[in-house]
């Protein structure tokens, strides 16, 4: 499925980060993921403030990662995050990749679903306010079917 928004962003694996053999420990991949998401929401002016002040919380019901290549201290990294899914939940991509070699590290996905806030309950569909947010990135066909 062909992303609807990609964003990257990089960072160096500071010391806090590893192991005592200088590997990235594996929990540290989740906030790595966190941060991409945060940017990649914000560029869609759908940052965390944003959907609560919209009524909505949007826990993440399944993550799945995979390591493919263990991270270290100092290692400069670029972490991808793409949306490829919002119709019915938000389904985004991850790849934790070497900054020079371009080599991937982590790959994984997060999917979230919008929980009203007052109710508590999870909605089926994707909510109007955050379709509205996305609508400038879809096709015209798409947009129709909003």
């Amino acid at each position: 499925m062909k992303p609807l928004l990609t964003t990257e962003i990089e960072m160096v694996i500071p010391f806090h980060d590893v192991d005592s053999m200088g590997i990235t420990w594996h929990g540290n991949y989740l906030r790595y993921f966190e941060i991409a998401r945060c940017q990649l929401l914000d560029e869609i002016d759908y940052g965390y403030r944003k959907m609560q002040t919209s009524g909505y919380a949007w826990p993440i019901i399944d993550l799945q990662i995979k390591y493919v290549q263990a991270s270290t201290f100092e290692q400069k990294v670029k972490v991808i995050a793409s949306l490829v899914e919002w119709e019915n939940r938000i389904k985004i991509t991850y790849q934790v990749r070497d900054a020079q070699t371009n080599q991937r590290l982590t790959k994984g996905y997060t999917v979230q679903a919008a929980v009203d806030i007052e109710s508590k309950e999870l909605c089926l569909v994707t909510p109007t306010c955050f379709r509205n947010k996305i609508a400038h990135l879809l096709s015209a066909e798409e947009r129709e079917s909003l």
